[in-house]
């Protein structure tokens, strides 16, 4: 089976049982705090995604995978010291994880029921209320850290994870021992908008990843400068960890960075119109947010940088958009570079 998976494209595949309990009291602490937004679906699904049992009837196993997708990219501190650059967050500038490894895991369980000569079987990809990172540790795939990222000592972060429930009992595989984290606090202290409430805790609502991609409606003001050029998620949590220094290229050619997004202007993205952004987003996960928020995004990135005669001329150009918020967003960008209006 793991020789197999690793002819799929995984690095490592671990297997657990389905007690979550402590898990489950951690994001039941963490709704109650309502950390998690507007993100409703974390609460809507009951106990579902901390008791896989009652997600998938049968299931007694979970085999947990990861697969690498640290590729050869434009300098991401580079991207970020430069702010007429637009940054966006390394795990998305290639195709949609998704699919390619949602198909490459329905691969790997073909291949077990084959061995087995029978049992169950669903694959999971960032799909459906599962708790991927505590299913991934318990399976001895590594640690939760202080940034609420799962840590692998020979592989760091940058790297998906995926999960196939199984009624097939197959032997576990143990956790470690312990979290390897130390006294390292690195990236509570990185943070642009301060969104750890303290080592393991993470407050979504003031998270850029959550404010850039899962949120709907206007961004606080009060958040908007600290985003920096940050317009489509946020890696600085990662890039300050030390343990990253182990992470590997991928060898997936699908994760290489499409269209120049790895370095491109945020003037050039924003003049894109909708039929451009949706061509150049097509098979990525940055489609998911649609054009409207692109804008919103792209317009908090110019409002921060220099007042260039370019990101002028680029807001000034949106200033009559049909939508709201990118208008509110336009505005406060053209005040913030004292533009008068």
């Amino acid at each position: 089976m793991r020789q197999h998976a690793a002819e799929l494209g995984f690095q490592q595949v671990g297997v657990t049982d389905v007690n979550l309990a402590e898990h489950e009291a951690y994001l039941q602490k963490w709704l109650d705090a309502g950390y998690h937004g507007s993100m409703d679906y974390m609460a809507k699904h009951g106990s579902k995604r901390s008791r896989p049992e009652e997600l998938v009837p049968g299931t007694c196993r979970v085999l947990s995978l990861r697969m690498d997708y640290h590729v050869p990219a434009a300098g991401a501190e580079d991207v970020l010291a430069n702010s007429e650059k637009a940054y966006i967050s390394r795990y998305t500038l290639g195709r949609d994880y998704h699919k390619l490894i949602r198909k490459r895991l329905a691969q790997l369980a073909s291949f077990i029921e084959g061995l087995a000569g029978g049992g169950n079987y669903r694959a999971f990809v960032d799909s459906a209320p599962v708790l991927e990172r505590a299913l991934a540790e318990r399976a001895g795939l590594g640690w939760i850290a202080k940034n609420t990222m799962l840590i692998n000592a020979d592989a760091g972060s940058w790297f998906f994870l995926g999960e196939i429930y199984t009624d097939l009992p197959l032997p576990e595989d143990p956790p470690q021992a312990s979290k390897h984290c130390g006294t390292c606090t690195a990236c509570l202290e990185v943070c642009p908008t301060d969104a750890f409430t303290g080592p393991f805790s993470l407050d979504a609502r003031k998270c850029i990843s959550y404010l850039t991609i899962e949120h709907h409606g206007a961004i606080d003001e009060a958040l908007r400068p600290l985003m920096g050029n940050r317009v489509f998620g946020c890696d600085d949590c990662q890039l300050v960890c030390p343990w990253n220094k182990f992470a590997q290229p991928t060898g997936e050619d699908d994760f290489s960075p499409r269209h120049g997004l790895d370095n491109s202007d945020l003037t050039e993205l924003f003049l894109w119109d909708e039929e451009t952004y949706l061509k150049k987003t097509e098979g990525s996960a940055i489609r998911r947010i649609g054009h409207e928020r692109w804008l919103r995004n792209l317009a908090i990135g110019l409002g921060n940088g220099p007042a260039s005669d370019a990101a002028i001329s680029a807001l000034l150009s949106r200033r009559t958009h049909p939508s709201d918020m990118v208008r509110e967003h336009v505005d406060w960008a053209l005040g913030n570079l004292n533009v008068e209006l």
